[in-house]
């Protein structure tokens, strides 16, 4: 990664002001983009699906999990497609995240999602990044 720009982020509370993290978290400039619907029930014209997306911005990450703003809130127990980039030079990765909590916030509405260990996605190389990053901060 080229984003040297990670620290320990600060001890945060879930929103019923339990404190659900279970592992360390690095504070990160990222971007995701969720993949919420179909536009249409049929295939785009080059054969792949349309979808909607959200950009969220990443607020910190962990191997298990990531904490995200955006402008949409997000369903609480919704299992969805995410594409998350770590710095401007990296593929994204393709992780598949549920939704734990969604509370309003200031700028928005701010949300924990977990990643979750699925087959055909970047779960493996994610892991590995988010190690890598820990290692260098």
């Amino acid at each position: 990664m080229e984003d040297k720009d990670y620290s320990f982020g600060a001890d945060q509370v879930a929103p019923d002001g339990q404190d659900m993290r279970e592992d360390y978290r690095l504070t990160a400039r990222a971007i995701a983009k969720i993949q919420i619907e179909s536009l249409e029930p049929h295939e785009g014209d080059d054969g792949s699906a349309s979808f909607n997306t959200v950009s969220c911005e990443i607020r910190d990450i962990s191997v298990r999990g990531m904490s995200l703003v955006s402008q949409q809130a997000l369903n609480v127990d919704s299992i969805l497609s995410a594409h998350v980039r770590l710095d401007s030079l990296s593929e994204p990765f393709h992780l598949m995240i549920e939704v734990i909590w969604c509370r309003e916030d200031g700028r928005g509405y701010l949300m924990g999602v977990r990643v979750l260990d699925s087959d055909e996605t970047d779960y493996l190389a994610w892991l590995d990044a988010v190690a890598q990053a820990f290692t260098d901060s």
